[in-house]
This record gives structure tokens, sequence and C-alpha cells, in this order.
């Protein structure tokens, strides 16, 4: 029995209060959570501090079992009413972030030091995923941040990021943490409290993103916030095929986090199993690139047979990139197959199309969903 406890609260998804056994930082499991502009913000984009202190709270006890990462979107709403006459243009939406984004953190700081609990803010960029190098620099300096029982607040670095390498918004961003990571759950809070079906009722178990759940979405999003249920489906998609929970929930209640973990609350989505390494996992965590290849069915059958991608079976290139960058694999209908470190850049592929032999991916640098 005492064997079965243990195992359960290493993936980190149920909670025993023995005191006898105890977790050193580097065994417990990662939990990412993202808390979107709507959740913790009014209308006005007014960040609400009886939020914050709710979330700092549950943290703060969540944190004894956790490695947490905070992924919070509130910086740009924070920060647009100090830009006259906002109008929401690229520029405008940069400047407010970096306005908000220390708004943001003060108020983090300020909930979580009634618990003694220092907080980091990191601000992140596609790179730091898309390169080998950065991304084990970024995961050291995580680890820095557990061993000392820090709590780091993630969002993208809005003021310097490349329009083209932008996070598509903090639900991608969050789920390249969690796979990048390896985290055992991650929870997307929302203010519709879950994911639900034609009737508006709450779905409380979803063992499969498939078209019949797709079936379900609306494309509507909050007037806050970039990312819609669309968004969260996509990703949330992503993060299950390589062995992660997903649960898409609100903030009802005194412990939202723990309610969710616990199936209470929100809308669980079931894990795939994964056998995957970390460098595959690395590879799946830059997934999302501006770059896509389009595959003919042939083509993806050998993907899924671990074969080599070869030029001939892809259909379609899309995006600009380059030898090494890690981009999408899609087949003839959109669905997104897996991602693959390219040996040639977009112009070489382009120009090979019709030629045979000639590798694209090598199977060792493809990862299959």
């Amino acid at each position: 029995m005492v064997f079965h406890r243990i195992l359960d609260y290493k993936r980190g998804l149920d909670f025993y209060p023995d005191p006898f056994f105890i977790l050193t930082n580097m065994q417990r499991p990662v939990l990412v959570i993202k808390l979107g502009t709507a959740v913790i913000t009014d209308n006005k984009g007014v960040i609400s501090q009886a939020i914050i202190r709710k979330v700092a709270a549950e943290i703060a006890l969540l944190s004894k079992r956790f490695r947490i990462v905070l992924v919070s979107s509130g910086a740009v709403g924070s920060g647009k009413s100090f830009i006259k006459q906002y109008k929401g243009t690229l520029t405008e939406r940069k400047a407010a972030a970096a306005i908000g984004n220390p708004i943001l953190i003060r108020l983090y700081q300020k909930h979580f030091s009634a618990y003694d609990i220092p907080v980091a803010q990191a601000l992140c960029e596609r790179v730091h995923f898309s390169r080998r190098a950065q991304f084990l620099q970024l995961k050291e300096t995580f680890d820095a941040f557990w061993e000392n029982n820090i709590i780091p607040i993630v969002n993208e670095n809005d003021l310097i990021s490349n329009v083209e390498l932008k996070f598509s918004d903090n639900d991608e961003l969050a789920t390249l943490m969690a796979i990048g990571f390896d985290a055992a759950a991650l929870i997307i809070c929302t203010s519709v409290g879950g994911f639900m079906n034609d009737k508006k009722e709450i779905i409380p178990l979803v063992g499969n993103v498939d078209r019949n759940i797709l079936g379900y979405v609306t494309t509507d999003k909050s007037s806050l916030g970039l990312g819609g249920m669309t968004s969260k489906l996509t990703f949330t998609r992503l993060a299950n095929s390589l062995g992660i929970k997903v649960i898409i929930t609100g903030l009802k209640g005194s412990s939202p986090f723990s309610a969710a973990l616990a199936g209470e609350q929100g809308t669980t989505f079931l894990p795939q199993e994964s056998n995957l390494k970390a460098r595959q996992k690395w590879l799946a965590s830059g997934s999302i690139t501006i770059g896509s290849i389009l595959v003919d069915k042939g083509a993806a059958k050998a993907l899924q047979q671990r074969r080599s991608l070869l030029t001939v079976g892809i259909a379609q290139v899309q995006g600009k990139f380059v030898q090494g960058e890690v981009v999408q694999l899609m087949d003839d209908e959109g669905v997104i197959l897996g991602v693959a470190k390219v040996k040639l850049g977009a112009a070489a592929i382009k120009e090979s199309l019709k030629a045979k032999n000639v590798v694209a991916a090598h199977a060792d640098d493809i990862v299959v969903f």
C-alpha cells in the first residue's frame, strides 16, 4: 500500500497528509498553472487584488508538494490605460506590457510575501525553447528558483519579441513550459470555468480531443485576452500526446487548483502514455513555430512508422525557416502529426520537392504525436 501511495504522490495528482513522507525539492513533480487575463482582472483591465491574494494562498500550500511554474497574463491589460487613445497596435501592446509587467509582479510580490515566499519575474522568448543550449540554461535557472523556494512568474518578453517569433498566446507559452519541464499537470484557468458542451454544461472528463470535442468549440474569446477555447484545445492535445494531464478550470472556491487536480471542478483532459526521451520532449517544446510542412498520405504513414521525411512526400511548405530549426508536420487535413528538426531550410525543400531520396528531416530528429 505504501508503495502505491508513493507512486501516486510522485505523479503529483493526489494528496496524502502523511507527515513521514516528504519529497525533496527536485523530487516534487512540476505543476504549471496558467492564469488568463480575464480571470485576474475586471472588465476595465484592472487586476483584482482579491484574486491574486487567493492565488498566492493556494500556491503557497501547493509549493510544498510541487515545483510551481505560474504563467500569468494581465500585463498588457494592466498597462494599456496609461497609453493615450490606446488602439491595440503591436507597438502599443509592447508599451503596455512594459508598463504592466512591473505592476503585475509587484502585486504577486506583495501577496506571496505574506507566506515568506519570494517571486521571480521570468520573461521568456521563443528562442529559449528553439535552441537547445538556451533551453538547458532556462531549466537550470528554474532549478535554482525551486531549490530556493522561489515561485517563477512567467510571461512573454513582449517588449523585444519579434512579431514573427511571438508566442500565439500564453496558453502556448504555458504548454511549452509544461512539456519542456516534463510537468505532471498543466492547469489553464479561464473565465468560463471549464470546457462546455453545446448545452453550456461543463464536461468533467475528456479522454481524447477528437472531432466530436472540437465540434463544441465556438469562436468566442475574452475581450481582454488573446486566446479562445480553440487555442486551449490545440495546446491541450499537444500536452496530452506527450503524457501531460491538462485541466481547464476557473477560480471558483477557496482552493480551485486543488479541486481541479482532484477532478472536483473544471474539465480534466487525460494524458496519453509517452516514452519520449528528454531531447525529444525538447523538440516538442519548440513545436509551435513559424514554419510548417504539409505531407501527403504516404509520408504521413511513413512518419507513423518512425521513418525519415523525404522531400518527395512533402505537399507544401509554409513559413520561412532555416536548416536546424524545429517545424510542425501536418497532414493534408491540417492536423498536427508531430515536429521535426529539419536538415534543409524552406527554400531548399521547395527546390527538392520532386527529387528522390532527399532527406528533409532524419527519423532521429522527428517526434510524432
